[in-house]
C-alpha cells in the first residue's frame, strides 16, 4: 500500500515513501490515506523524503470505491497538511501520471523533480466534483495561477517539460535524479531548512512568526552553525549534524 524506507545506499537520513498499488495505479484509497500519515511520523527525524509511486504512475487520483466521500475528503485534507509540516525537505519524484489526488500531493510538497512525459492535472470538472479551498489555493501557489486555472477550470494537464518550464518543477529526471538530490539535501544544515520551511509555509498567524523566530534564533546559536563558519574559514565540507 504505502512503503517506508530508509535510503542508507543514498545518504544518512534520506527516507522515500512510496506508493504502491501498481495494480490500481497507485490510486489513493481511504487504507492508503491512513498510511500515508503513518509515514509522516515515521519520516519526522528525516533529514530529506522523496515521495514517489511505482511504476508505471505516481498516482492516478483517488480510488473512491467503497469509501465514504466525507470521510476520505477529511483524511486527504489532514494528508496533504501533513506533508507541509514535516520538518525535512520533502520531495516528489514523478514519473508517469500525477493526476487528481495524486496531483493534490505533488503540490504539497517543497520540491519536485519530474520525467518530461509525465503528466499532471486534477480533472475534477470532468467528474462533477469541487476540492477544497485550502488545495487551490496550495495548487495556485505551487503551480502559478495560469496553470492552476488551466488545471481546475478547463481539466488541462501539463507534462513534466511544460511544468518544469513555468517553474513548477524544479528539475527534470527520475527517481535516481530525486534521491541524488535528497542526498544533497541531506548534507545540508537541518536546523536553517527547517526554519526556512516553517516562514515558506507560514500563514500569517502569530504563532507561525513566533515559532519561525525561535527556530531562527536556535539555528544562529547552535552547534551546526559554528561548525559552518568554521567550516567555511576552514574551506572543507562542514558536518551539520541538526544541534
Amino acid at each position: 500500500m504505502v512503503r517506508v524506507a530508509e535510503r542508507s545506499d543514498v545518504a544518512t537520513g534520506v527516507w522515500t515513501v512510496t506508493l504502491d498499488r501498481p495494480e490500481r495505479r497507485n490510486a489513493v484509497d481511504h487504507d492508503t490515506l491512513l498510511a500515508l500519515l503513518d509515514a509522516q511520523q515515521a519520516v519526522a527525524a528525516a533529514r530529506a523524503v522523496v515521495l514517489t509511486g511505482t511504476p508505471p504512475a505516481f498516482s492516478a487520483g483517488a480510488d473512491l470505491t467503497g469509501v465514504e466521500d466525507g470521510v476520505f475528503a477529511d483524511d486527504l485534507g489532514r494528508v496533504l497538511r501533513g506533508f507541509t509540516t514535516v520538518s525535512a525537505p520533502v520531495i516528489a519524484a514523478i514519473d508517469g501520471p500525477a493526476m487528481g489526488a495524486g496531483a493534490q500531493l505533488v503540490s504539497v510538497c517543497d520540491l519536485r523533480v519530474a520525467t518530461p512525459d509525465s503528466v499532471v492535472g486534477i480533472p475534477a470538472a470532468r467528474l462533477g466534483l469541487v476540492i477544497d479551498r485550502w488545495t487551490i489555493e496550495r495548487v495556485r501557489a505551487e503551480f502559478g495561477a495560469a496553470l492552476a486555472r488551466g488545471m481546475l477550470m478547463g481539466a488541462d494537464t501539463y507534462s513534466g517539460q511544460r511544468l518544469y518550464e513555468a517553474g513548477a518543477v524544479h528539475r527534470l529526471g527520475g527517481l535516481d535524479e530525486a534521491l541524488g538530490w535528497a542526498a544533497e539535501i541531506a548534507a545540508l544544515a537541518p536546523l536553517s531548512i527547517g526554519a526556512h520551511k516553517v516562514a515558506l509555509e507560514a500563514d500569517g498567524a502569530t504563532a507561525s512568526a513566533e515559532r519561525f523566530e525561535s527556530l531562527r534564533r536556535t539555528a544562529w546559536s547552535s552547534d551546526d552553525a559554528l561548525e559552518g563558519r568554521s567550516a567555511f574559514l576552514e574551506k572543507r565540507r562542514p558536518v551539520f549534524r541538526g544541534r
